[in-house]
């Protein structure tokens, strides 16, 4: 991120220890987390969520078999590049459970190096304690079982983006380049990385970043689906969820685009702009509508469009100059970037926020090491707001608040104190 005559090279983060009671304690917790997704597979009536279908898709891979339908306009049962299903298909030649174990341990590992690569890279240049250190990872929990009672791969994206900017600060640029273009190539919204590597001039990075990508989504399928098969497969999946996209929803998914189960910015601003039913994917409630004002499809769009090049301004406005960058700042504006990408994503699901892991954990440093008290008491006051905004997602409030954007209005919480951070940093700190 800095150049290395400005600020000295972040630490690496620690090995697990089996000597150290918090390491055990994390792993109890997944090992209870990999329970919940082998238990009901080997005593019980088989694992649901997604992971049937990562092992259908790895078995479509095996059989030669076609995991899109034949037209853009019909139902897509896998929605992913087709990268991914060309990685399920390996554990998957082993069977369903040899699959489930593989992705419990990707996502205990990415688990592991979120929090470790999180704190490294705060800027504070100070060692947490037990307590500090458990803390973000206690308090995003409920994202993390998500994570593994699902089977979906945001905590993995979250742990390969990370690593991809410690390398960054490494000057590791074609290493960095490689791991934001894996993110992207399996899920795309990572994608959104490009832009703030170009404005920060990162150009190898860029060109890592394209390359790769280009890679990961056209080459590296061609030897086991065809070079013609997955360019064809691959326009397929560009047109189905892209190209089909109306006021009825995006991305194959148009029960759930504009329902409250959708916190991405493009949804919550069209709920809030258009009379929709933000229960259409729940069938058995009864309609209910928040707009505030009534406008037409194209409308609501250009005010996303708007919305999102006023965030993108302010973000620009905020970043300080090459001269005046340091390691604490480069770590607030890294969090600025991760809500960001978080909420600039067309389908931002609870869990999702997941991603809020390393904002949280700047933030943390900052209430625990700020050598300023009412610094400090404002900003555990800011991510205790963020937290109860969070906590409005448990099934006992209404679906309302969720309609309403709560983790979103939560991200746009921590956003701002990095922002005021990173406007207001602390004398003490120095460069």
């Amino acid at each position: 991120m800095t150049s290395p005559a400005r600020l000295a090279k972040p630490d690496a983060p620690r090995r697990l220890s089996l000597r150290a009671p918090l390491d055990l304690l994390f792993l109890l917790c997944c090992i209870l987390l990999t329970a919940d997704v082998l238990v009901p597979e080997m005593f019980g009536s088989g694992k649901t969520k997604d992971y049937p279908l990562w092992y259908w898709a790895g078995q479509q891979v095996l059989r030669g078999e076609p995991f899109y339908p034949a037209t853009a306009i019909e139902y897509f049962e896998f929605i992913y590049p087709p990268l991914p299903a060309i990685l399920l298909a390996i554990p998957s030649w082993f069977g369903k459970i040899p699959l489930y174990v593989v992705l419990s341990i990707l996502n205990a590992v990415a688990w592991w190096y979120a929090g470790t690569f999180s704190h490294v890279m705060t800027g504070s240049d100070r060692k947490p304690g037990p307590w500090l250190e458990a803390l973000p990872a206690v308090v995003t929990v409920p994202f993390v079982f998500d994570m593994f009672d699902l089977g979906q791969p945001n905590l993995v994206l979250l742990a390969m983006m990370l690593y991809g900017f410690w390398s960054l600060q490494h000057q590791r640029s074609w290493l960095a380049g490689f791991m934001f273009a894996l993110a992207a190539a399996i899920k795309v919204f990572p994608i959104v990385v490009l832009p703030y590597l170009i404005w920060r001039r990162k150009w190898e990075a860029v060109v890592a970043t394209v390359a790769f990508t280009g890679i990961l989504l056209f080459v590296v399928p061609a030897p086991i689906r065809g070079f013609e098969r997955n360019a064809a497969e691959l326009a397929l999946w560009c047109q189905g969820m892209v190209g089909t996209s109306s006021e009825k929803g995006f991305g194959q998914r148009e029960e759930q685009n504009w329902s409250w189960v959708n916190q991405s910015l493009i949804a919550v601003t069209h709920r809030l702009v258009r009379p929709i039913n933000y229960n259409q994917d729940s069938p058995n409630k009864p309609p209910r509508t928040m707009n505030i004002i009534d406008v037409d499809y194209r409308t609501a769009n250009w005010i996303v469009l708007a919305f999102s090049a006023l965030l993108g301004l302010g973000f620009v406005a905020i970043m300080p100059r090459q001269a005046r960058r340091t390691a604490r700042s480069d770590a607030e504006e890294l969090g600025i970037l991760f809500c960001l990408i978080t909420v600039a994503s067309p389908l931002a699901r609870q869990y999702y926020f997941m991603w809020l892991f390393f904002p949280m954990t700047v933030l943390m440093h900052r209430a625990a090491f700020d050598t300023r008290p009412k610094v400090r008491l404002g900003t555990w006051l800011a991510l205790g707001a963020g937290g109860i905004l969070i906590l409005l997602a448990l099934p006992w409030f209404p679906t309302a608040f969720q309609a309403w954007g709560n983790n979103l209005l939560a991200t746009a919480v921590l956003a701002g104190t990095l922002a005021w951070h990173i406007r207001h940093p602390s004398v003490a700190a120095g460069s």
